[in-house]
Parts: structure tokens; C-alpha cells; sequence
């Protein structure tokens, strides 16, 4: 069965796990690690994570794993699914627009756990994190956009096989075994967006890193699956996408040639809130800057994203807070406001403020009429203000995939970012070594130690700060042009 999808793909990943990484990947990689810590240890004061971890039988003891910002330890299953759903429970972490979703999140966690047990160095870390991110998105190249389109959350449908290609390398399975877990992953698959803006949508990260860990741990000890769990007319593929909807060949074109680590469309996130959502900031920030816009002067806003970008951010007037992350009117509103986004902006009742409420009930949404459905640049919006002196003003990008490629983040935006977030579960004084440890990531030669530094004698907080601000606005310098594409 050796020409079956999930043996062809694990002989990819294997590859992969044995090709050394250049230096753009290593550094673009670091980079994302560093902000899923980060992010991770925000989202460890979330209600999401705080209830997982007040289950009972998963943060009991049994077991030497960290929950990151704690003092817990559970078993590896267990903190992976705490820690997991952690990362992704303030919509903060990086993004992709081939994957349709968020990369690290899907792989950085059970890793951390995989790592802690075996005390692999940083750099083995580094590869197995690369080649799970490779994997999860070379497999989205065959299935989307029509698996996104759908309705399946990638983050979680495709990302457990990045999860189970990242476990397997750092593991050294042979193909064989690979091909098992990833063949076992095609029945855990699972997430769907009808739960966006709920803490469900962070459980579907936390419950694709268990599952994907447990199928290498499974398939490491022998356990069996179907080799054609991929192709078969009830597999993965006919199942969530359908006939005559996917490519597969396209599944297995140019492995790490390049790595698509350093892939352009590879973005952190500047704003803690769906990266679909960050253009359209983006340019209301231009127009707030450019033209000094206070609230009594917007007479109406109409926000034009991409079609793709608005058919999960469409919610005129959010309800909750998780709602307002998911939700375009409710971000540029913000944005127009206050000339940022914060993550207090997503706390208690941020979202029913007067004020906010009544610019709302003047901004509109709808897909940009220019900006074909079958594009190659898929990640663009325009925002247009009518002031109350009748004067119309635009701004629009063409394509803004989150900070990346050409327009990364700074070492100080990461800073600013990694600081604001870790320093909500973890004392002051621990932020920075961490943050210094993870910016040098590949010469770290014992990850459990790495792991110590997020370690805390007790929970420091039961709440987030509400105070603080993550991100000024950009600067002249650093914003895009109205027709800027990165």
C-alpha cells in the first residue's frame, strides 16, 4: 500500500523532518513560536481554559506535563488539550490564507508537551514544528478553498495532520507509522465554523492537538488504520470535501521548495481578534491617521472586504465579547474610535458602549464588488467614511495577509506584543528571561527547561488586565499605501 495518500505524505514528512532548515525559515519559525507562548499564556486567565482546567480528571496530578502559566502538571493528553485550547482562546495567534487558518496553535502545543517528556533540544523543536507546518498546509493546497468554503473550521480539519506530521518527526517514526497516525487523524478530524465566536472554537484546537498526539503515541505502540483513510470513497477526502473537489497531486508539489514557513501569506497578528478582519483595521486606522476622524465627524461607514473575509465576520451588532472578535463592523468601529484595537476591547461589556453602539448602527458591510471570488489575493478590503460635511474618503488594500513577509513584525512589536500578553499569567520579573530564551530558541538544549520558565507557583490571575494596550497605532512610516499590496 505503499502509493496510498497517507504513506505518500508521510514519506513527505519524513523528508521534511530530515532536510535542514534555511535561515529565513528558522527565523520566521522562532518568531511564531514565540507569539503562541505568548499567547498561550494570555488565553491561560480565559474562561475557556480556566473551566477545562476545573474538570474533573484533567489537571489532577497524574502526570508531569506543564499547563503553561500554571503550576499544574497532568498527563501529556491532558495539558496539551489545556495548553491547546489556551492558544487559541483570544484569536491572538498567527494565521495563513492557504491553510485558511491558524498554523502554529495546530502543532506548538502538543510539541511543547512531546518536548518536555523527551527533553529534545530547541532546534529538534524548531524542525518538527516547520515540518507539521508544512504538512497542514501543503495538504490545504489540495483540499481548499472549497473545505474552507464548507464550513470546516482548518484550523483544526487540516491542522491535526500537522499536529500528527510535527509529533511524528520529533517522535522519529518511520513512514510506516506515520502513515498510521496520520490515517487515525482522518477519523479525529473535527470543528466546525457554525461555533466562531464561542469558546468552542478554541476547544476545536485543543481537542485536534490531543487527537493528533494520540495518534502518534497510538501508532508508535502498533495501533492500526485503514491505509486508505484519505482516498477511499468513505475517506477524509470524499467525506469532508466531496468528488471532484480536491486535487491531490497538488497535496505533494514542492515540499520545502520552499519551506512554506517563509511562505509571504504567513502573518502574525497585530490585533487580537479574527485575522480576517485586519485589513479592513488597517485602513480604517489610515483614514482615522490621515484625516484626524473624531466620532462626531463619521456620518456613515461602509467597510468592502473580500467576500471570503466576510461571510464569518459579518455580524452588524456582536452580543457577546467573542462575537465582537468575529465581527468587521464591530473591530473598524473600534478602530475609528479609539485609533487601535486592545485586547480590553474584548472584555465584559467593551461591546455594548454608546458609543460604539451608535457608530455601529451607522457602518454597514459587504463584499467588495471588485474583488473576484477565484483571485490569487484573497486577503483585501476597502473602508469608506462619509463625514458629516459630505466628503467621501477611501482606503484600501489589496492584500494584507496579518504582519509578514515583506511587513514583519519588529523585535520590539514582538516584545510590546509577548510582554502585554505572557505578563497576564506570569510575575514581571519572568517575562522577559522567557522571551529572551525563546528569541534564541535553536541553541536551547533541553526544551523541559525551557518549558520550567512558564512555570508559576500558583494562578497570578483570575482575570485579565483591562488596562493596557497591545499595540499603538502603526506609524506614518510603516502604514500601507491605499493600493499597497505586500
Amino acid at each position: 500500500m505503499t502509493d496510498t495518500v497517507a504513506f505518500r505524505l508521510a514519506g513527505q514528512i519524513r523528508a521534511a523532518s530530515a532536510e535542514k532548515l534555511p535561515r529565513r525559515a528558522m527565523e520566521v519559525a522562532r518568531s511564531c513560536i514565540l507569539d503562541t507562548v505568548g499567547v498561550t499564556l494570555a488565553g491561560m486567565v480565559e474562561p475557556c481554559a480556566r473551566i477545562l482546567r476545573d474538570t474533573p480528571g484533567i489537571a489532577d496530578g497524574a502526570g508531569g506535563s506543564l499547563i503553561l502559566g500554571t503550576a499544574l502538571r497532568c498527563s501529556m493528553l491532558d495539558a496539551t488539550l489545556v495548553n491547546a485550547t489556551a492558544s487559541h482562546a483570544l484569536d491572538y495567534d498567527d494565521f495563513t490564507g492557504v491553510l485558511g487558518g491558524h498554523h502554529s496553535v495546530a502543532v506548538v502545543p502538543l510539541l511543547l508537551s512531546l518536548a518536555e517528556e523527551s527533553h529534545a533540544s530547541g532546534r529538534d523543536f524548531l524542525q518538527a514544528y516547520a515540518t507539521g507546518v508544512e504538512a497542514a498546509i501543503r495538504l490545504s493546497r489540495g483540499v481548499n478553498f472549497h473545505h474552507y468554503d464548507k464550513g470546516w473550521h482548518p484550523t483544526a480539519t487540516l491542522g491535526i495532520f500537522g499536529g500528527v506530521a510535527a509529533g511524528c518527526s520529533l517522535m522519529g517514526l518511520d513512514q510506516g507509522r506515520t502513515a498510521t497516525a496520520l490515517a487515525m487523524a482522518a477519523s479525529m478530524a473535527a470543528g466546525v465554523k457554525a461555533n466562531f465566536g464561542t469558546m468552542t472554537k478554541p476547544l476545536h484546537v485543543g481537542l485536534a492537538n490531543r487527537s493528533a498526539l494520540l495518534a502518534c503515541l497510538l501508532a508508535e505502540r502498533g495501533f492500526t488504520a485503514s491505509a486508505t483513510a484519505f482516498e477511499h470513497r468513505q475517506g477524509f477526502l470524499d467525506v469532508f470535501n466531496g468528488p471532484g473537489t480536491y486535487q491531490v497531486e497538488r497535496m505533494f508539489e514542492d515540499w520545502f521548495n520552499p519551506w512554506e514557513i517563509s511562505h509571504d501569506d504567513i502573518g502574525l497578528k497585530q490585533f487580537p481578534c479574527c485575522g480576517s478582519t485586519h485589513p479592513a483595521i488597517m485602513m480604517a486606522l489610515k483614514l482615522r491617521r490621515e484625516h484626524d476622524l473624531k466620532a462626531k465627524d463619521i456620518a456613515a461607514i461602509e467597510i468592502l472586504p473580500h467576500g471570503r473575509r466576510l461571510r464569518h465576520t459579518d455580524t452588524p451588532h456582536p452580543k457577546t465579547s467573542l462575537e465582537a472578535k468575529f465581527s468587521v463592523q464591530y473591530v473598524v468601529a473600534r478602530a475609528l474610535l479609539d485609533g487601535t484595537v486592545r485586547l480590553k476591547d474584548f472584555e465584559g461589556e467593551a461591546h455594548l458602549e454608546p458609543r460604539i453602539r451608535a457608530l455601529l448602527d451607522r457602518t454597514h458591510a459587504r463584499p467588495h464588488p471588485d474583488m473576484a471570488e477565484d483571485a490569487a489575493a484573497q486577503w483585501g478590503a476597502e473602508v469608506i467614511v462619509t463625514r458629516t460635511d459630505g466628503a467621501v474618503l477611501r482606503a484600501r488594500v489589496d492584500q494584507m495577509v496579518g504582519r509578514g513577509g515583506p511587513n514583519p513584525m519588529t523585535e520590539s512589536e514582538l516584545w510590546a506584543k509577548f510582554e502585554d500578553c505572557a505578563g497576564r499569567a506570569l510575575p514581571r520579573e519572568a517575562v522577559a528571561p522567557l522571551f529572551e530564551r525563546l528569541m534564541t530558541l535553536e541553541s536551547a538544549k533541553d526544551m523541559a527547561a525551557v518549558l520550567r520558565l512558564t512555570q508559576v507557583s500558583g494562578l497570578q490571575r483570575s482575570q485579565p488586565r483591562r488596562d493596557e494596550v497591545v499595540f499603538a497605532p502603526p506609524s506614518e512610516q510603516d502604514a500601507p499605501e491605499t493600493t499597497w499590496v505586500p
